[in-house]
């Protein structure tokens, strides 16, 4: 039986690095749990969370062609719907609007103003500050000596 991304497996844990923890799936096929998949709250320790030969239940999210598997413990579990993330809008962004009533419309339109006058803020300031050492260096139609 071939691994499919997205297939929920049992495995048992056979070595812990600072960085994750590998695997064993089935017939000797092991993958890796990085450490920021582990839990959805942040991992200093991995040690906190897992131990040798603990059976968990992870998610394969990737399948490298050189034979590599990526899993994932945190995405294995089911979440309610209202803690789920925003869903992808077509074009693979966030969409403009929140997940079922998180928010309003309003409060995502008063963000996006203050991003914009950001963005014009901050132009305008590296275009002084540029200014402003471009002048200072003698750049362009300067003295050189």
């Amino acid at each position: 039986m071939a691994i499919e991304v997205g297939a929920k497996l049992e495995g048992r844990v056979t070595g812990i690095t600072h960085f994750g923890a590998f695997v064993d799936l089935q017939n000797g096929v092991t993958g890796l749990v990085h450490i920021s998949e582990v839990a959805d709250s942040y991992v200093k320790d991995i040690n906190e969370h897992l131990k040798i030969n603990d059976v968990v239940t992870v998610k394969v999210i990737h399948v490298d062609p050189n034979g590599k598997i990526g899993l994932s413990i945190r995405q294995a579990i089911d979440k309610p719907p209202e803690l789920q993330p925003y869903p992808r809008g077509p074009r693979g962004d966030r969409g403009s609007r929140p997940y079922k009533g998180g928010g309003s419309s309003s409060s995502w339109s008063s963000f996006e103003d203050k991003m914009s006058r950001f963005l014009k803020d901050s132009e305008e300031r590296i275009s002084s500050l540029k200014k402003n050492t471009e002048s200072k260096r003698g750049g362009r139609g300067g003295r050189r000596s």
